[in-house]
């Protein structure tokens, strides 16, 4: 059956959580929900409406797969307990650098990513809390573009005519699949999260091995992870939809003190955008970008080159894998 999807403009955000939070009671009944916050837009407004709903009958956590951006955790954890809501941060660095180790092809990388949260980690907290849903923030265009081919998000299943009940030994209760980004960011606000969270731009479920082109290793995680610090530090007063940084394969010719050295390129990407469907570049000015690759030149290890994507999308989409 379709999705009948509620427009922003349409949204009547006290009534969507009054409704949400209702079903979500009585799906999970006297039971146990958990779920995985990321402090994403989409993961974050999920926790708010399942701690309205369930109060302490769901159990979240932030999983440290080892590819977050620079000091997430503590971070997110920070912002939710101002919120009076608890965080455990998970360490499961190890298994996603192994379940990754050799991969190349990107849908493989979603894929080990997928597997490695959803059966191992995140499986063995299921079963060691007992609960029996797991509450998670997919919303339509997530489905839209697993269902088109584009590219397979990791929290889509059902979808795909996977059951997680079967897959994984839980049901999970998506709130959100009818809304959009512009909507959540609407919903967030009204759920009372700061604006550095309902203005947060997209991050993708993959995290920075989405930003990774070929293998994902600690060092190639380590070199686009201070990339993108840099990348959110130049741009935080820019009114784009999203911007992340890139670290392509292939090493390439660079020079230090008079001498070849081959070294990492870094791609810029910076949108336009209000529901992800449809993208244009955003216009940045020369001066910034010139300062952008003269930081991560300087700053980030091995870097020599700097370059600014310039596709819309389509034909492109926003992430590069």
């Amino acid at each position: 059956m379709p999705i009948k999807e509620i427009k922003a403009k349409d949204l009547n955000a006290k009534k969507f959580i009054e409704q949400q939070a209702a079903e979500i009671a009585r799906q999970v009944g006297n039971s146990y929900a958990i779920n995985a916050l990321s402090g994403g837009v989409d993961s974050s407004a999920v926790t708010m409406l399942g701690h309205i709903a369930l109060k302490n009958r769901l159990k979240t956590y932030f999983i440290n797969n080892g590819i977050m951006r620079k000091e997430e955790p503590e971070q997110i954890a920070s912002i939710f307990k101002k919120l009076s809501v608890k965080v455990e941060v998970i360490d499961a660095q190890n298994k996603f650098f192994a379940a990754l180790k050799g991969i190349e092809d990107p849908e493989e990388k979603r894929e080990a990513i997928t597997q490695t949260f959803y059966k191992d980690v995140f499986g063995k907290l299921v079963r060691q809390s007992k609960a029996r849903y797991l509450l998670q923030g997919t919303i339509l265009t997530d489905i839209d573009e697993t269902v088109a081919g584009i590219k397979r998000q990791h929290n889509v299943f059902e979808q795909l005519g996977i059951d997680p009940q079967k897959a994984f030994g839980y049901k999970i209760l998506e709130p959100l699949v009818q809304l959009r980004k512009d909507g959540v960011r609407k919903l967030a606000k009204a759920l009372g999260l700061p604006e550095s969270i309902y203005k947060r731009m997209p991050f993708p479920g993959p995290a920075l091995a989405a930003r990774v082109i070929g293998e994902v290793t600690r060092e190639r995680i380590s070199v686009v992870r201070e990339a993108t610090a840099i990348l959110e530090d130049e741009l935080k007063s820019v009114k784009a939809f999203q911007y992340m940084a890139i670290l392509h394969t292939d090493r390439v010719t660079g020079m230090r003190g008079n001498k070849r050295d081959f070294g990492f390129q870094i791609e810029i990407r910076c949108w336009n955008s209000i529901d992800a469907r449809q993208a244009q570049p955003t216009r940045l000015p020369y001066p910034t970008l010139e300062k952008l690759a003269t930081r991560m030149t300087a700053e980030v290890p091995g870097v020599v080159s700097v370059t600014y994507h310039i596709a819309t999308k389509p034909p492109s989409t926003m992430e590069a894998v």
